[in-house]
């Protein structure tokens, strides 16, 4: 038998991703079966299994293959790279930069995220099976872990007085994007949320940059 490629292999996989991806967007992620994501590829259960032992190891190279399709660490660096930027001029530009990605995926990457979120909640052994196998870094786990203990640390550097310890400004901010995040997936995917509230990520990241300045002891633009 000849010995078949690692290119023809990485293909395959490619295509059985794109197909769960497809799915993904169709249906919530929790409610997707190995079932949906063979009769999307068109090829049969014993050649799916080929190449993956599972729907969950699909689902973990359908986000590092996403992770890697959306990713805006490098904008963050380079925005984080500006030094003759203030603290406060930095904070908006990354929460500008964090609207325009939820902007433009709200309906793809933003609605999955949101879904495993909610295996999260229901099914923690679950996603965390999912997790592991997960390559890369994601936005918000790189700005979490890298681009915000940068910033506090520069505020401090530079003599603002914050008016909450690094931890809660920190996590204040992470919860607040899980809240935008939430908001904005119910909205646009979900048809639910407040009625007479638009969800428009533009503001709110402009509020969550304000009310993060403000934590700084910094001065909140007011145009």
């Amino acid at each position: 038998m000849p010995k078949v490629s690692e290119e023809y292999l990485a293909g395959k996989r490619n295509m059985i991703v794109d197909a769960a991806y497809q799915v993904c967007l169709r249906k919530p992620v929790e409610m997707v079966t190995i079932s949906d994501v063979i009769a999307q590829t068109g090829m049969s259960q014993g050649a799916i299994y080929r190449y993956y032992n599972g729907l969950d190891e699909i689902l973990a190279d359908m986000i590092t293959k996403l992770r890697g399709d959306y990713n805006i660490i490098d904008t963050f660096d380079e925005i984080l790279s500006d030094k003759s930027a203030t603290i406060e001029e930095l904070l908006y530009r990354v929460c500008d930069s964090l609207a325009e990605a939820m902007e433009a995926h709200i309906s793809d990457i933003q609605k999955i995220n949101f879904d495993l979120g909610v295996i999260t909640i229901n099914e923690p052994e679950r996603a965390a099976r999912i997790m592991a196998n997960i390559k890369g870094t994601g936005n918000l786990e790189y700005l979490a872990q890298h681009a915000m203990p940068l910033l506090i640390k520069g505020a401090y550097k530079l003599g603002y007085k914050p008016v909450a310890s690094p931890e809660e400004i920190a996590s204040f901010f992470s919860a607040s994007y899980t809240g935008i995040e939430k908001y904005c997936i119910m909205a646009h995917c979900y048809g639910s949320g407040a009625p007479d509230l638009k969800a428009d990520p533009g503001k709110l990241f402009r509020t969550l940059a304000s009310s993060t300045i403000m934590l700084f002891g910094g001065k909140v633009n007011e145009q």
